[in-house]
């Protein structure tokens, strides 16, 4: 695969937002809507899709003061967005803003509609004043608009294919887990320093919040305490899980911190960075080869959450988690054959984990899932892997993840409706 495509790959994918991606792309298009519309709308329709209610429902919106919800997200986009800084759309909230977003909820009707479309990742905004209207419709990627329109008059409309849609600029159908390795081994790093050095601090930095201070069920931070009160063992496993599990912790529960996004997910971008990080300090390995860790981890939870999708009800912090599982071994200057097993193991453990919406205590999920993907590591080390028809294990590593493609898109269709009733008090 050509190296340029890598690239920009690695560079569409892996971007700075504060907060839940989710919520945080409503406040987007909501703040691009006024925009279009030229005042402050005097009444909102928003059409979602269900893997939008799930993710906006519990989690905390940034700088907020606790604001949660999609009329929450909806209202801080309108009071206080800039459309031009995507995914930092409301990073400058100041205590004005909050309240002229409280007051524009009392005040406004917000008609939040659930659409049916069979498109995961979508919304819709409506905008009205007077006899003005704007409309602004994002598919399948956080920041991709696909149609705006003003008083019925088409600005922009994307063709989008809703059936086979990947991404919106390179393809990343040529990925594959050998071309992933062959690259991260012989990448000049200085041609990604610049954006690994970003990963680095700003991951770091909320990790370090996670650990210090109280967010969320602070598993981060309590697994760090046990260690030193000698309930857990003080090992490189705990080290590295505690670390990432405490970004998610603070992340979930309103942190103002902004973080590197993996796949449009900064649970998925923490975890396919921050225990390649600590990991690297513990076994003092240079700047060169944690960067190459870093390149191999995230190009390979990219691949992964191709085949699953940008939202379904199979957790996305497992195929990060899994490309953990590859990393540590490939860290360990392991072969092409034991890094592809390492993350075999770990698909076919974690795969069952359902994703029930953004909320903190998806940081429990991280760890479950790095737990695993030290096991998964130390077997294929160890030259102990899955077998071909072990359940969803396939003969070779590309064909699993197909196979966990199908799983997360067919399979968890039916469980992803179920999990949003459950949510909505349907069931």
């Amino acid at each position: 695969m050509d190296k340029q495509k890598i690239l920009n790959i690695l560079r569409e994918e892996i971007v700075p937002a504060q907060g839940c991606t989710e919520p945080i792309a409503i406040a987007y298009v909501c703040a691009k809507a006024k925009e279009v519309l030229g005042f402050m709308p005097s009444k909102i329709d928003i059409y979602v899709s269900g893997n939008m209610i799930k993710n906006v429902k519990s989690v905390t919106i940034p700088n907020s003061e606790s604001m949660v919800g999609i009329e929450a997200a909806v209202a801080l986009g309108l009071s206080a967005g800039d459309s031009k800084k995507e995914l930092m759309v409301i990073s400058d909230l100041s205590k004005k803003d909050i309240q002229k977003a409280k007051h524009y909820l009392d005040t406004h009707t917000i008609n939040v509609i659930h659409d049916k479309s069979s498109v995961k990742l979508y919304i819709r905004v409506e905008a009205f004043y007077k006899n003005d209207f704007a409309l602004v419709e994002i598919k399948h990627f956080h920041t991709n608009i696909t149609r705006i329109e003003k008083n019925k008059k088409i600005l922009v409309e994307q063709i989008c294919n809703d059936i086979d849609f990947k991404t919106t600029k390179d393809d990343r159908a040529d990925l594959s887990i050998k071309t992933i390795y062959s690259f991260a081994k012989s990448i000049d790093t200085k041609e990604v320093e610049d954006l690994f050095d970003q990963v680095i601090r700003l991951n770091s930095s909320i990790a370090n919040a996670g650990l210090k201070e109280e967010f969320g069920v602070n598993i981060g931070s309590l697994i760090q305490k046990n260690m030193n009160e000698g309930f857990y063992g003080k090992d490189i496993r705990n080290k590295c899980v505690s670390f990432t599990a405490a970004g998610s912790d603070a992340r979930m529960s309103g942190c103002s911190l902004p973080v590197m996004t993996t796949s449009g997910s900064g649970n998925q971008g923490m975890t396919a960075s921050l225990p390649i990080i600590k990991y690297a300090q513990e076994k003092k390995l240079s700047k060169e080869q944690l960067i190459r860790g870093l390149v191999f981890s995230h190009l390979c939870t990219i691949h992964l959450k191709t085949s699953v999708g940008r939202l379904s009800a199979y957790c996305g912090v497992m195929c990060a988690a899994s490309a953990v599982a590859g990393g540590i071994s490939f860290l360990e200057d392991a072969s092409y054959d034991t890094v592809a097993n390492s993350i075999s193991n770990n698909l076919g453990n974690v795969s069952g984990i359902i994703c029930d919406g953004a909320k903190a205590s998806c940081a429990t999920k991280i760890a479950t899932g790095l737990y695993a993907a030290f096991d998964s590591s130390m077997l294929a080390l160890n030259q102990k892997y899955l077998q071909d028809g072990e359940g969803i294990i396939s003969s070779n590593v590309e064909a699993t993840i197909k196979n966990i493609g199908v799983l997360a898109q067919v399979g968890m269709r039916k469980t992803d409706e179920v999990i949003l009733n459950i949510m909505q008090k349907k069931t």
